[in-house]
């Protein structure tokens, strides 16, 4: 006889988590329901509200999770470098990143939730501190802090618009040659 090995409760949350990633990603956090959610984690909704009292407080877990992801990559990525070497390994690691499309879109999702001002207040804080992790890990001044998160801005949304599949002259234009190999495993 076998027997099932029931989740625990830090499993399970986990498995929600993943679903909400995928579920958000599609449709950002108004046009995202705890039933769809629910569903995709194979949950009743009940439960989901039992783990996360409010699809507000799963998404703002989501934003959190999502930045410390980024900063967790750019101090592996960096290791002992500092300076431009810093910055460059960063970028490297961003591009990475950027290979996985549902976490791609979650962010930009982040971005546009931020009508709702406790998803703004948060955005906010946890693009604070990447930004201050980033100064911490590399040293730069405020016009190499704007360019780079100008550049992973724009990697981003060329990256959202699946562009660098497409060998349009203004996409070669707008990035670096190794950004254009994104879509590529």
């Amino acid at each position: 006889m076998v027997t099932a090995t029931r989740m625990t409760a830090e499993d399970r949350r986990a498995d929600v988590l993943r679903a909400a990633v995928r579920e958000f990603a599609k449709a950002g956090y108004y046009g995202t329901s705890t039933e769809d959610v629910a569903r995709a984690a194979g949950i009743s909704q009940p439960y989901l509200f039992r783990l996360f009292p409010t699809k507000k407080t799963l998404f703002i877990e989501l934003v959190q999770h999502g930045f410390g992801r980024v900063r967790a990559a750019f101090v592996t990525a960096v290791g002992d470098l500092s300076g431009e070497d810093a910055m460059h390994a960063m970028g490297e690691a961003y591009g990475d990143l950027l290979r996985d499309r549902d976490q791609l879109m979650l962010q930009m999702h982040f971005y546009a939730a931020c009508e709702d001002a406790e998803i703004a207040e948060v955005v906010r804080r946890e693009f604070g501190r990447l930004w201050r992790e980033v100064v911490r890990l590399s040293g730069a001044d405020d016009d190499g802090m704007q360019h780079f998160f100008a550049i992973g801005m724009l990697m981003n949304v060329i990256a959202s618009m699946d562009a660098t599949s497409h060998s349009s002259e203004w996409v070669k234009a707008c990035v670096p040659p190794a950004w254009l190999t994104l879509g590529e495993a």
